[in-house]
């Protein structure tokens, strides 16, 4: 019977390397842009041969997915869709910007250089757009129901707020990694805590 161990080497070997790739792009894809970029030279940072990459991603436009892939997964994994409190869940946001910096920085690059309908990656930033702005009306809504929230206002139109406060905290950042992330975040979600808070029996 043949040692199976040979092949878990490669497999893991060639995961390694699949996720350099990916990992160089991210770094690179923050810093440059799509269009800023070419293949070789994400091959180069990650320590690979050009043909070692095309390998695992058989052209630019899969290895972008891949990796926005990547980063919709961490998002995905992150989320709560069960929790009714959307401020508890913001408070934990400036920890991801930090564990996370380089898919933070793509995602937010390569969705500035979608914005035109007509670009490649417009539809897919558009659809995740809107996605997380549901997201975050249901936390609203279920706190609503639960009665920790006021219901006097529309957790759609509170959400589009929200989703703004987010990419525009995301630029800042990016542009000024000095700013006091944990403190801005701070301020806005005790902020936000009295705007949607209850009223209180006989407030």
């Amino acid at each position: 019977m043949s040692d199976p161990r040979p092949y878990a080497a490669l497999l893991a070997k060639g995961e390694d390397r699949r996720q350099r790739i990916l990992a160089a792009a991210q770094r690179l894809l923050r810093t440059h842009g799509w269009r800023g970029i070419t293949l070789g030279q994400i091959a180069r940072e990650a320590g690979v041969s050009p043909a070692g990459l095309l390998h695992h991603f058989q052209s630019k436009e899969q290895l972008l997915h891949s990796a926005l892939d990547v980063r919709d997964a961490d998002d995905d994994a992150r989320a709560d869709r069960t929790s009714d409190d959307i401020v508890e869940q913001l408070r934990r946001v400036p920890g991801r910007f930090l564990e996370a910096p380089d898919l933070i920085g793509m995602f937010a690059v390569l969705q500035m250089e979608n914005l035109d309908p007509a670009a490649p990656l417009h539809n897919r930033f558009l659809g995740r757009y809107r996605a997380a702005v549901e997201t975050i009306a249901g936390t609203i809504r279920r706190g609503q129901r639960s009665g920790r929230y006021r219901t006097d206002l529309d957790p759609a139109v509170k959400a589009v707020e929200i989703a703004a406060f987010l990419n525009g905290i995301e630029a800042s950042w990016l542009l000024d990694p000095s700013i006091p992330l944990i403190e801005v975040f701070r301020e806005y979600t005790g902020s936000l805590a009295r705007q949607l808070a209850a009223p209180r029996d006989g407030a």
